[in-house]
């Protein structure tokens, strides 16, 4: 049996606007049917699987880079879920804590805070408390009763890039009890002032039961990164967490803020997460 990809077409939330979900079943799941699986769930799920879909009809060929790691043993098979993005993509991936807390820096009052003048895009109000309540508390119990996974923290990662990011890394900060790992791909740390980097040490959750992965390139949008991406090394490090167990930030030179550069890397956020070193 082939690996093959479920679409949940237009899957209906109390918490945000119905979006499609795309699920990848690795072969393993139709040839050993009692055999249960770890999950990987990962954001803009138009652009994972297929180039039709993908915003540069270039994709991230997640699949194709779990395929070969599964081959050669490095890591077990995964579903991974991909939840496409919406309209709303700025306010349902903008972390919502550090953005309250950075009004209150500001000393900028409730009624005198205008999203919108940090970013345009932000007007319309914060959904990414939402947004994860979708995740854990609606997406997550459908996956687990829907195929067979391993429900458990240990068993539950989540992955996504540029805005994509910093939602991942709020989802384990957020949900400690829920995610094991999050891998963040040339996170967009510059959004919102760099509200979520700044905010990070109160974010945080212990050192020992999680793995977190960060990268970016030079080029285009990542050129911004490197200096926000020093300044998270740094609280990791004093937070105790230890650099290759489980924290990992890489730098790849050249690359640039896209599909096409993401593809070329994925099979390394897929290895430290989910592999047997874990």
């Amino acid at each position: 049996m082939p690996d093959t990809v479920i679409r949940h077409a237009d899957f209906v939330s109390q918490q945000v606007i119905p979006r499609h979900v795309d699920v990848w079943l690795p072969a393993e799941c139709a040839a050993e049917p009692a055999r249960r699986f770890p999950v990987l769930y990962m954001h803009d799920g138009q652009n994972l699987f297929d180039p039709a879909t993908s915003s540069i009809g270039v994709a991230w060929e997640v699949d194709r880079a779990a395929r070969r790691l599964i081959d050669a043993g490095v890591i077990p098979p995964p579903i991974i879920v991909g939840v496409w993005c919406t309209e709303r993509r700025w306010q349902e991936y903008m972390p919502q804590r550090p953005l309250r807390d950075y009004a209150g820096d500001m000393n900028v009052g409730d009624s005198q805070f205008r999203l919108a003048e940090i970013d345009p895009r932000l007007a319309g109000g914060l959904l990414s408390d939402a947004y994860l309540r979708f995740l854990v508390g609606e997406l997550k119990p459908f996956i687990d009763q829907t195929y067979p996974t391993r429900p458990e923290r240990e068993q539950t990662f989540i992955m996504g890039s540029s805005m994509g990011g910093l939602i991942s890394l709020y989802a384990l900060c957020s949900y400690p009890d829920l995610f094991a790992a999050a891998g963040c791909v040339s996170t967009h740390w510059p959004a919102a002032a760099g509200a979520t980097g700044a905010h990070l040490p109160t974010l945080l959750p212990p050192p020992g039961r999680h793995k977190l992965y960060f990268d970016y390139g030079t080029a285009t949008l990542d050129a911004e990164y490197e200096p926000h991406q020093q300044q998270v090394d740094q609280i990791m490090q004093t937070a105790g967490y230890t650099p290759g167990q489980d924290w990992l930030t890489r730098k790849f030179e050249g690359a640039d803020h896209s599909e096409r550069a993401w593809r070329a890397r994925v099979h390394i956020p897929l290895a430290f997460m989910l592999g047997a070193n874990r």
